[in-house]
């Protein structure tokens, strides 16, 4: 019986993962918003089980494979194409210790995805008032600090080049907190360095 449980378990929760996958890659939905609404579609109005959920790392999985079988002529090119542009932006705001993270980073980028950078600052009006420089209109929204419970953090979000751009700021002394998320999951990043590297391994494939 408890094989039986799951057994189904596994089932549904791939289920629901390839469902989130194909609403991130076709519809633009970020991984909570799609895990929800695949949840949905999945077992109805039932009740969901949080052990039914799937993981950002299934999702992400999954994300891989149906990029691979309905984008495959197109996603690397696009996927090129928004590290180039987030590489170049990280030249421009390297005085602020730019890490680039997110789909872009970690190679599933779509039509749908933007380019999310980590900044460490001392102030968050220092970078404000850079784009403002640059005359580049930005929305301000904060949100919870993603290392541990201190005090909510900016993101900026901008057009740039026709693509989205999402700034989160930082506190310079999370540095030292590099690789560590909340509830302690790694959070990848990639300095220009490691972009650029990327990047050079792509336009020789």
């Amino acid at each position: 019986m408890a094989s039986h449980f799951s057994s189904d378990t596994e089932s549904l929760r791939a289920e629901i993962a390839a469902a989130a996958a194909r609403l991130i890659a076709e519809d633009g939905l970020d991984y909570s918003s799609a895990k929800r609404k695949a949840a949905k579609q999945v077992l109805g109005n039932n009740k969901v089980r949080g052990d039914i959920l799937p993981d950002n790392a299934l999702i992400e999985e999954e994300v891989r494979v149906y990029n691979a079988l309905f984008f495959g002529e197109s996603q690397p090119g696009r996927l090129l194409h928004l590290r180039k542009l987030a590489f170049t932006l990280m030249q421009e705001l390297a005085e602020y210790k730019p890490y680039l993270t997110g789909a872009v980073l970690n190679g599933t980028a779509g039509e749908h995805s933007d380019i999310h950078l980590h900044l460490f600052v001392e102030s968050p009006k220092d970078v404000e008032i850079f784009l403002l420089n640059k005359g580049v209109s930005f929305e301000l929204t904060e949100t919870a600090h993603p290392i541990s419970r201190k005090d909510p953090i900016e993101i900026l979000s901008f057009m740039w080049r026709d693509e989205g751009v999402h700034l989160t700021l930082l506190p310079v002394e999370d540095t030292r907190h590099l690789k560590s998320g909340r509830d302690g999951r790694p959070i990848e990043r990639a300095d220009a360095q490691a972009l650029a590297l990327l990047i050079n391994e792509s336009k020789e494939q």
